[in-house]
């Protein structure tokens, strides 16, 4: 499924809050060719189950700014993520078609479907568009995101639902 073209994001996290983390692009073959891109910090203040606030790195002023935040309604339970000023229910980023899928769907910020999907080794997802077209794929192990060139424009989101997809799974909650 992943191409040679795909651009690769390393998920880093210093600390056992699974909530704060970096995300690197990789961007050459050598050990430390990253750029940090994002930085996802959590903070208890303001609600039960607190704030994760993320930051983008802005490429022309190389200054992380805030992108959006996920509201959590207890310790476990994200209720709504905001991706700058739109604010989206985690039902909306997680949409079950039956009881028995396998897949999460969520939609992009101009209305085109996309699905997260569990890979057949059980750990690793995936994402496909509305014609069942590779966008992106998560290796577990790795903690590696592979996002093809044609959702750059979409990074943000498959971030996030990646990250919240990651989450459930590791609750047993998919």
């Amino acid at each position: 499924m992943a191409a040679e073209t795909d651009m690769v994001f390393r998920f880093v996290n210093p600390t056992d809050e699974m909530r704060t983390f970096r995300v690197y692009q990789v961007i050459g073959t050598a050990a430390h060719e990253e750029l940090e891109l994002y930085r996802f910090s959590h903070s208890m203040t303001g609600s039960s189950g607190g704030t994760t606030t993320y930051q983008r790195k802005n490429m022309n002023s190389l200054i992380f700014e805030t992108a959006g935040q996920i509201s959590w309604s207890s310790n476990t339970n994200p209720s709504a993520v905001y991706f700058g000023l739109e604010d989206v229910s985690i039902k909306d980023l997680r949409k079950v078609k039956n009881a028995t899928s396998q897949s999460r769907r969520f939609k992009s910020g101009v209305g085109a479907c996309y699905k997260w999907k569990v890979s057949d080794n059980r750990t690793d997802l995936y994402c496909i568009d509305s014609q069942d077209k590779y966008i992106a794929s998560w290796s577990n192990h790795e903690k590696i995101l592979r996002v093809t060139p044609r959702a750059s424009a979409m990074l943000d989101r498959l971030v996030i639902t990646c990250f919240l997809n990651v989450w459930f799974k590791r609750l047993g909650r998919w």
